[in-house]
């Protein structure tokens, strides 16, 4: 083999190296951290779990129990808080992706910032049914009087809001409005059936504490991640 000599100050012509036909300024490498986008799961899972969590204790909670005390037939309640929902849901989804349309990345950033971190605050605060949200004879029957009074009750509520910040944070509308609906029934369906045994039976002080960090952890994320 031979070695080729050269003197201190020499100037080396460097021409690119080839190896296996693969020329070393062809080649390309990824970017160490590469731009990453939320999955449409992603959004689910967590606006599921959030809402879950949110709903815990809530006044729409508080509603889907009285309703359940009053009336008495489970399925019919169910199928109204269903329907009050996806309705309720559907419409904070749509307000949440459209405002995404005329807000830049960065002003959008920290309002939803903001808007998690406030969130995690209110999340501490007791809530309680405002009376009269449930009285009435049901002029529209169990189904209809349960629908109305739902979907009213829902209304600013915080599971709401927070469907309208994960819509808007997730470029995925139909996978968060699925995610908090399933959230909501997963929260209300038992109290219809089991009653106050539920309720009983989950710490609903650690259960905000919780949503509160999630909302809390969101919001910090949102600020601090640069706007792609």
């Amino acid at each position: 083999m031979a070695y080729a000599a050269f003197e201190l100050g020499e100037t080396i012509d460097c021409k690119p190296i080839h190896m296996a036909g693969v020329g070393v300024q062809s080649m390309r490498f990824p970017p160490i951290r590469p731009d990453r986008t939320p999955s449409p799961m992603e959004a689910f899972f967590i606006s599921t779990a959030i809402v879950a969590l949110a709903e815990m204790g809530d006044k729409t909670q508080l509603l889907a129990l009285v309703l359940a005390a009053r009336f008495r037939k489970p399925w019919p309640i169910v199928l109204g808080i269903l329907v009050a929902t996806v309705v309720n849901h559907g419409l904070a989804g749509a307000l949440g992706a459209w405002v995404t349309t005329f807000l830049g990345p960065q002003v959008l950033r920290w309002i939803l910032g903001a808007s998690f971190i406030a969130m995690a605050v209110w999340m501490l605060v007791p809530d309680k049914l405002d009376e009269g949200e449930a009285d009435g004879s049901p002029r529209w029957g169990v189904f209809g009087t349960t629908v109305v009074a739902f979907f009213l009750a829902e209304m600013g509520d915080k599971t709401q809001i927070a469907t309208v910040m994960l819509a808007a944070q997730y470029n995925a509308y139909l996978w968060v409005v699925a995610g908090t609906t399933l959230g909501m029934m997963i929260a209300n369906a038992p109290v219809v059936w089991l009653g106050e045994r539920i309720t009983r039976r989950v710490p609903i002080r650690a259960v905000h504490v919780v949503s509160a960090v999630i909302f809390l952890v969101l919001g910090l994320v949102a600020i601090f991640t640069p706007a792609g």
